[in-house]
């Protein structure tokens, strides 16, 4: 994924040019699949180093066959290169795909980085939505959006995203952060911070036990 700002609708000349940004900041289609690939296996405790091109794709397809979710990564990034192409029809289907093997749903202007891991399916992103490398979903995770406003979240690298955690509108969350299951963040989480509840706060840090020492007598 590169570098380069997130395109400004409002300021985008036209559509076409929107789309033209947003398309230019996908990663590669084959380096993002074994990307992906590598990463889920390791997490499935799998072999995550692959031998040679025909090993990558052998092991590409047994992850899509034994786990939905990878597939529907799959599909989203089948999906993003056709779009960039400019092939009707099919990026409908591998996204309408998706949601039915996985329900699994990532919009359009959604870029994925590389090597990110969703652990199952029941995944919601959409909007102007950012998500880096490394970063873990789990299952019923909404990635969305406020009324009246398309711009969503930056969750930066290595960001791990608990089960039925709902990310709205256009916050940050900073690199190695953690959202508790079921936390609803409405506001930026910084850099390798813990988060939970409703709206999430920040967990205080546990200070270190102190050991007891008996009086001296």
């Amino acid at each position: 994924m590169t570098n380069a700002p997130a395109p400004e609708v409002g300021d985008a000349p036209d559509a076409r040019a929107m789309w033209r940004a947003i398309h230019a900041r996908h990663p590669p289609l084959r380096e993002a699949i074994v990307a992906d690939a590598r990463v889920t296996a390791g997490y499935r405790g799998d072999r995550a180093e692959f031998r040679s091109p025909l090993d990558t794709a052998a092991q590409v397809v047994r992850l899509a066959w034994t786990s939905d979710a990878f597939l529907a990564q799959v599909l989203y990034r089948i999906k993003t290169r056709l779009q960039a192409r400019g092939i009707p029809l099919l990026p409908r289907l591998a996204h309408r795909l998706a949601m039915v093997v996985a329900q699994v749903s990532i919009g359009d202007p959604v870029v994925v980085g590389p090597g990110v891991y969703i652990i199952h399916g029941q995944v919601v992103a959409d909007g102007l939505v950012e998500i880096h490398s490394g970063v873990v979903i789990a299952p019923w995770v909404t990635i969305g959006l406020r009324a009246g406003n398309v711009r969503g979240a930056i969750i930066e690298r290595d960001v791990s995203i608990g089960t039925g955690a709902k990310v709205i509108g256009p916050v940050r969350i900073g690199a190695g952060a953690s959202v508790g299951a079921n936390a609803v963040v409405l506001h930026d989480v910084p850099p390798g911070a813990t988060v939970v509840g409703a709206p999430a706060r920040p967990v205080a840090a546990t200070p270190p036990a102190t050991a007891a020492h008996p009086a001296d007598d």
